[in-house]
């Protein structure tokens, strides 16, 4: 034995610690580097206080906000069909249908502005107005603490979170801290971006060139693929017109500005999840992602693709489709 070699350790204990070695670097996964995309993968769930988030979650499924204990946020955003009804229109306190397709409530944290016609910035704002509308749940802030501070349950909990108790201010908070949690990861097309490019097909990697390439992105872009921008519904050619039995939900912004450059602009929605939340626009015009991709070629881009291209684009759009609760949607 040598001087360079510690005494107490024998030249043949080596040969397993290299084999050892050598395996870990010859069999275990590579981490790859995330790739440098346009679109981004979702932000981590946001760790939130439990206890608020759990009272979101009782109140998100409570039908005593609405004026005659008929509906809860979950009437009409279902978590378990993408957070939303699957319904052209849903339908409001009174049995009767409102104007506009329900939105996801997934990634809802994510957009700009809620709502089609982005009235209003925050999720606390977004609450306050389908609490209080005559089409959605009919009631007044001052009946809803009421019936809620009847019951124990919900005093004792709000005490114990909120110093004022309940307000419309603290139930608010508590249903938009909830929503902040429902983000919808690990799709695999963010497992793509992510490094793994091995999770998609390559049909659906063809799909998100075709995606890119036809200027699909120049609106669904970010990492909620949309979301985040205003758009007219019928840049290329008159989609209205050629629909017909024109609406006054029809108008989007204009309805809130009065501004004729904002007549039929919509938020643009987000494309996440968009394979489980059929019918889609706010007309609920297109009852089949197929549907959707023509009509976004004739009205937005002004382009007519191959019968392959389109095909390309569906598969992608596939690939969006996240995780709730540690399972697919």
């Amino acid at each position: 034995m040598s001087d360079a070699t510690p005494r107490n350790v024998h030249r043949s204990s080596w040969v397993p610690g290299l084999t050892i070695l050598f395996w870990l670097a010859t069999c275990l996964p590579v981490m790859a580097a995330p790739l440098d995309e346009p679109l981004k993968p979702l932000p981590p769930i946001p760790q939130l206080d439990p206890a608020t988030v759990e009272l979101g979650r009782q109140l998100f499924n409570e039908t005593q906000l609405s004026v005659n204990n008929t509906k809860s946020c979950a009437s009409c955003h279902d978590l378990q069909t993408g957070g939303v009804d699957n319904q052209p229109f849903s339908l409001g306190f009174d049995g009767k249908p409102v104007a506009l397709n329900t939105p996801t409530v997934f990634n809802a944290s994510l957009n700009f502005k809620q709502f089609w016609n982005a009235r209003v910035d925050t999720l606390e704002a977004q609450v306050e107005q389908v609490v209080t509308s005559p089409l959605e749940m009919g009631n007044d802030w001052k009946t809803v603490i009421q019936t809620l501070s009847a019951l124990p349950h919900y005093q004792t909990t709000f005490q114990q979170i909120y110093p004022d108790g309940i307000t419309p201010a603290t139930v608010q908070n508590a249903l938009a801290t909830y929503e902040r949690t429902l983000l919808t990861p690990n799709s695999r097309f963010d497992q793509y971006l992510l490094g793994n490019t091995d999770i998609l097909t390559i049909e659906e990697k063809y799909g998100y060139q075709r995606f890119k390439e036809y200027g699909c992105i120049a609106c669904h872009q970010g990492a909620n693929i949309g979301g985040n921008m205003y758009q007219k519904f019928g840049v290329m050619d008159d989609y209205f017109k050629a629909r017909g039995n024109p609406t006054e939900a029809d108008l989007g912004r204009y309805l809130l500005t009065k501004d004729e450059e904002d007549r039929n602009v919509f938020k643009v929605p987000s494309l996440r999840n968009v394979a489980v939340t059929a019918p889609y626009f706010h007309d609920a015009s297109a009852k089949t992602l197929e549907e959707a991709v023509d009509v976004m070629f004739k009205y937005q881009l002004g382009r007519i693709p191959s019968a392959e291209d389109k095909t390309l684009i569906v598969l992608f759009l596939k690939t969006l489709t996240g995780e709730w609760a540690g399972k697919p949607l």
